[in-house]
C-alpha cells in the first residue's frame, strides 16, 4: 500500500508557557520545522489570543503544519500533515518538542489516501466509518 499523505497529530504536555503564548516564538519554530523537515514554505499566518494562547499555521506545498496552545495549561495541540516522501515530519516535530520546551509528547500517525500498487484506493474497512 502507498499512502497520498502521512499526517502526525501531536499532544504536548509541560511546555514552557512564555514560549508558547508568544506569537513571535511559536511562529518562528513552526516555520524552522517546517524547514528542517525540507518542506516548501508558502506562507504562515499566526495569532495571540487574549488573554492567552496562540493558533497558526505554517502552508507548505506539501500541505500544512497547524498548532494551538494554551499557555495555562502548558499543552499545545499540534498537526503535521505532508504529502509525498521528501519531507521528514519526525524531523520537525523534534524541532517543534525542543522549541517548546515540551516535557512530554504523544503522537498519533495517520497514513492518509491509502492506494494499492496500481492505484485504486483501498477500501475502508468495516470499522471505519464512511458517509457513502
Amino acid at each position: 500500500m502507498k499512502a497520498l499523505g502521512n499526517q502526525l497529530i501531536a499532544e504536548l504536555y509541560g511546555c514552557d508557557a512564555q514560549i508558547i503564548d508568544s506569537v513571535q516564538k511559536v511562529e518562528q519554530i513552526f516555520v524552522e520545522a517546517a524547514n528542517k523537515a525540507n518542506a516548501t514554505v508558502i506562507e504562515h499566518n499566526f495569532h495571540n489570543f487574549s488573554p492567552h494562547g496562540v493558533s497558526g499555521a505554517v502552508i507548505i506545498k506539501e500541505s500544512h503544519f497547524a498548532v494551538h496552545t494554551w499557555p495555562e495549561f502548558g499543552y499545545c495541540a499540534v498537526d503535521i500533515f505532508t504529502c509525498g516522501d521528501l519531507t521528514d515530519n519526525s524531523a520537525a516535530l523534534a524541532v517543534i518538542k525542543n522549541g517548546l520546551q515540551a516535557e512530554h509528547i504523544s503522537v498519533t500517525e495517520l497514513r492518509r489516501g491509502l492506494l494499492d500498487l496500481v492505484g485504486n484506493f483501498n477500501k475502508p474497512s468495516e470499522k471505519q466509518r464512511t458517509d457513502s
